[in-house]
């Protein structure tokens, strides 16, 4: 029988011989589809294991670490590694970032079981729905590309103090992309899932569908400032670059939007006159992630924090800025509460009950444009947080409540922290998948919300 990942991990405490060691095993597996013009092309499965050890040592002047990850490690490789990860801690100076092991709490009852791992049948329900969606495609003029990913991580944590936790993280994304026949027009549309059972394919197909018919009519305009309404997909890429810009330390050094003039952070003061709500939460249902610290290494997170749990947070609360990121050390370094990062994130007004669809928002606007979703994010001043990017795949001019025609591209220039100041309407909250930012980050839940002046800085070449 092949050595299960728990192994590992025990295998690598076992053989430390430095005064204190974590073990992390991750169990990663994939499974694909993809799809070109109406038929689909590959599919897949892949399996992954990787070790990780992070040894540290004690000395007069503070305790030292070292970390090293293999990947496909047996359980006669583990030796070296755990060796090789010591030799590192003791050639490194004195860890700034240095804080006691976490003491072992109840070990997870799940310690020991075969990892979680995804297959192909993932898809039974997806795949028929996507050979009915080229069939209607096929109809209409169309053409269908795209691709679905499932995949399963079994990270097992265990250190010298005892810890023995595991944490089983599904992720699931899918994107299309609708064409006319004559290639002139493109929509694109992405959800996420964590295991394919809620991806609605015929809805997202007539979603497309409505936006190809949009595109129908062109029309040109130029570069400027204009009202605008931002789907759930590109709030979230534009809110995700934000949180990951949060760093407590960075702002405490004023090096980010959330440095406070003369010295400190901004926490405490408003940055949405609107009753907003920016949160995380590892338990909130449909985007579940790691109740607890599971780092191998990181800007924003300590390894010596690995197993702390992490509770939800309100890094925005009612329009206030109320938490940045903080490791234990940071966190005393910058007089705030330990606030780890978390992977989701919500954004949400107070009254969810009250708060209106897209289309909804469509049929009260007079003049605005419609985008679809943001491109090629990249930052340009950190102290203000401005990010320029490009729109792409159909953004559409509205006219007396009604969508009238496709426009051209633009790039564009926005803070999301200054964007936060100038919305001026928030619909329904929604899962939602950022397109840029959809390979890294898939648990995000925003609502489309209504900027009156987003800056398109320029007209753009890109379809």
């Amino acid at each position: 029988m092949s050595v299960q990942p728990h192994e590992l991990v025990e295998a690598a405490l076992a053989l430390s011989q430095t005064d204190g060691c974590v073990a992390i095993a991750t169990e990663s597996s994939t499974a694909n589809l993809r799809w070109a013009g109406n038929a689909l092309t590959t599919n897949g499965v892949t399996r992954g294991r990787s070790l990780t050890v992070i040894a540290t040592v004690d000395g007069p002047e503070g305790t030292s670490s070292g970390v090293v990850t293999r990947e496909a490690v047996t359980l006669a490789e583990v030796e070296s590694l755990v060796r090789d990860a010591e030799e590192a801690a003791r050639a490194a100076g004195p860890a700034e970032d240095a804080q006691p092991l976490i003491p072992a709490g109840a070990t997870a009852d799940n310690f020991t079981a075969p990892p979680t791992v995804t297959s192909i049948e993932v898809f039974a329900e997806f795949a028929p729905a996507l050979g009915a969606a080229f069939a209607r495609a096929k109809e209409a003029g169309q053409l269908l590309y795209g691709f679905a990913n499932h995949e399963i991580d079994s990270s097992y944590l265990g250190t010298s103090t005892g810890l023995r936790l595991r944490h089983d993280q599904p992720s699931g994304t899918v994107e299309v992309n609708a064409k006319t026949a004559d290639l002139a027009a493109s929509a694109w549309i992405g959800a996420a899932s964590r295991d394919f059972t809620d991806v609605d394919l015929p809805a997202l197909h007539a979603e497309l569908t409505r936006r190809l018919g949009w595109g129908a009519t062109k029309i040109d305009l130029p570069a400027g400032r204009y009202e605008t309404l931002l789907p759930p997909s590109a709030v979230a890429d534009l809110l995700v670059y934000q949180s990951w810009s949060s760093s407590a330390r960075d702002a405490a050094e004023g090096q980010t939007v959330f440095s406070k003039a003369g010295g400190g952070t901004r926490v405490g003061e408003k940055l949405s006159p609107l009753p907003l709500t920016l949160r995380s939460d590892p338990a909130e249902p449909g985007l579940e992630a790691a109740p607890f610290v599971l780092t191998h290494s990181s800007d924003e997170m300590s390894v010596f924090d690995n197993g702390l749990p992490i509770a939800a947070t309100d890094w925005i609360r009612d329009g206030e800025l109320t938490a940045l990121f903080t490791s234990r050390h940071t966190a005393g370094l910058t007089e705030l509460p330990v606030r780890p990062p978390i992977d989701n994130l919500i954004l949400e007004t107070a009254d969810q009950a009250a708060a209106p669809t897209l289309d909804e928002m469509i049929a009260r606007t007079e003049r605005g444009l419609l985008l679809t979703c943001l491109w090629y994010i990249r930052e340009v001043d950190p102290a203000t947080l401005l990010v320029t990017g490009l729109t792409r795949d159909g953004v559409y001019l509205i006219e007396n409540g009604e969508v009238v025609g496709a426009v051209n591209n633009f790039r564009f220039n926005e803070s999301p922290v200054d964007l936060l100041s100038r919305i001026t309407e928030v619909g329904k909250t929604q899962q939602t998948l950022p397109r840029e930012w959809g390979d890294w980050f898939t648990r995000a839940a925003m609502p489309p919300v209504r900027v009156p002046d987003f800056n398109m800085s320029s007209v753009s070449q890109a379809s």
